[in-house]
């Protein structure tokens, strides 16, 4: 093979790897995010990737709580288990260090979701979110005055999900 080849077929088994080594589904930007941080494949070829990956049956997308997300089938992961060592150590290194700093990111991410959308005279609906292994924890739709209120509502949701999904919780089952 040649090097263009080999190089290909390396991109390729990576981006098996990371998906398998998440070990929840991603979004087609968090997996971008992963690759381009770690200057792996540019952005072009790594949509190129995706996509061939697919069309060969070795990831899929899944909707999951109306998200679009990838996953590595049974075929993708008998390919890489026959083929993981023409991935460079190095990169698998590379690859586990900066999953071990970033899992708790990358799962909260999936986890927790917040926007907005404009509704009538100029008020916005803001809809956050907490799903926790498929279930829903919280799903709430709150209308407010501003964009900027939208947006910062957006904000706070996303920094600390838990302490106010906890806080809520604790408010509404509170005995007086």
């Amino acid at each position: 093979m040649n090097d263009s080849t080999l190089e290909l077929a390396e991109n390729k088994l990576l981006l098996l790897y990371i998906i398998k080594s998440i070990k929840y589904p991603i979004s087609n930007a968090q997996l971008t995010e992963i690759v381009l941080e770690n200057s792996f494949i540019n952005y072009f070829f790594l949509q190129q990737y995706i996509t061939e990956l697919i069309s060969s049956g070795f990831i899929k997308y899944e909707e999951i709580n109306e998200k679009k997300l990838l996953y590595i089938t049974d075929v993708g992961n008998k390919v890489l288990t026959l083929f993981k060592d023409r991935i460079s150590p190095q990169r698998l290194n590379v690859i586990d260090d900066y999953l071990k700093t970033s899992i708790e990111k990358i799962k909260r991410e999936l986890t927790i979701s917040a926007d907005y959308t404009p509704d009538q005279d100029n008020t916005f609906v803001v809809n956050l979110k907490a799903v926790e292994d498929d279930s829903l924890l919280m799903d709430l739709k709150v209308s407010v005055a501003s964009k900027k209120q939208a947006v910062a509502l957006c904000s706070k949701w996303k920094e600390n999900p838990s302490q106010i999904y906890n806080n809520i919780i604790n408010i509404l089952i509170e005995d007086k």
